[in-house]
């Protein structure tokens, strides 16, 4: 187990986890202009940026060990690899919660929740496309959404549930659904498609 924690390089990614709550709810609620593709343009926080973070340490550990010996191995790295994906958008989650709990701005929920997207789909890619094209493929998602995830009236489409405000009911259970998805993916796609490295 110590050398999969080593591997996985799980205290940075715990550090990120704190350090990615703690810049999001310091930036409060500031914007990023970007172009508008289709609809109406609408609000794109630097939270939807930052939150990023945990998902890519979160491949870069996933990432450092030969998939193709582990998914042949004794002990059971796809399970662990999924546990630790649910630790860490459970805990962004969390944290994110607690701190709005205690009086921090709305942009709290936007955090949790996005670090728990981006962790989920970080989870579905990496089995199919290996820990550096995951990694740009989510890296791609919050700009994809700003570009063209605005419907007519400010709105965000259904599909952008990064771009949902924090008092939104849909995007937590979006979010939940990614996340479902993600650890399902990783627990039963053993052979991946692609080789990590």
């Amino acid at each position: 187990m110590n050398w999969w924690l080593k591997a996985r390089a799980v205290p940075a990614l715990s550090v990120s986890v704190v350090l990615t709550n703690a810049v999001g709810l310091l930036m409060g609620n500031a914007e990023l202009p970007v172009p508008v593709l289709t609809g109406q343009s609408g609000h794109f926080l630097v939270g939807h940026l930052i939150t990023l973070l945990p998902a890519m340490m979160l491949l870069h550990g996933m990432g450092r060990g030969d998939l193709r010996t582990e998914s042949v191995a004794c002990r059971p790295v796809r399970k662990w690899d999924a546990t630790l994906g649910l630790a860490v958008a459970a805990t962004g989650a969390g944290m994110a919660a607690l701190c709005y709990a205690l009086g921090a701005d709305s942009i709290a929920l936007v955090l949790g929740r996005n670090i728990a997207g981006y962790v989920g789909l970080a989870l579905l890619l990496f089995p199919f496309l290996g820990h550096r094209i995951a990694a740009v493929t989510v890296a791609i998602v919050p700009f994809v959404c700003a570009a063209a995830g605005w419907r007519s009236g400010g709105r965000p489409a259904p599909w952008a549930w990064i771009l949902y405000p924090a008092n939104s009911l849909i995007a937590p259970l979006i979010t939940a659904a990614i996340v479902f998805v993600g650890i399902l993916v990783c627990l039963t796609r053993q052979d991946p498609l692609r080789s990590a490295h």
